[in-house]
């Protein structure tokens, strides 16, 4: 599956606290983008929870495919801050959950 570009990630997640609070969030990522080494990316984009009338937009790149057991499987990690929203940023860390998990 590491090498097919059809195919997106389930991810969610929650920002470090900043300001007293912290967002939570999930969503799916975009196709694959694929990379000259045989590995890939995925873009991926979407809204934090609101917390004291204001939001923050999760997005950005993923790393690229970590191997996960036997079957070709796996998941992909990165670190990033959100956009600025009420004068502050959260950090956040994400990983996707596996690709295809119900398949063979």
């Amino acid at each position: 599956m590491s090498n097919n570009p059809k195919h997106n990630h389930e991810f969610q997640g929650s920002t470090l606290i900043n300001d007293g609070h912290n967002h939570r969030f999930a969503g799916v990522t975009f196709q694959a983008i694929v990379l000259a080494n045989g590995k890939h990316k995925h873009r991926f984009w979407t809204n934090a929870d609101f917390y004291e009338d204001h939001i923050h937009h999760v997005k950005g790149i993923t790393g690229v495919n970590i191997p996960i057991g036997t079957k070709g499987r796996h998941i992909h990690f990165v670190v990033l801050q959100t956009t600025l929203d009420d004068g502050h940023r959260h950090t956040y860390r994400l990983v996707t959950m596996i690709d295809d998990p119900i398949g063979d």
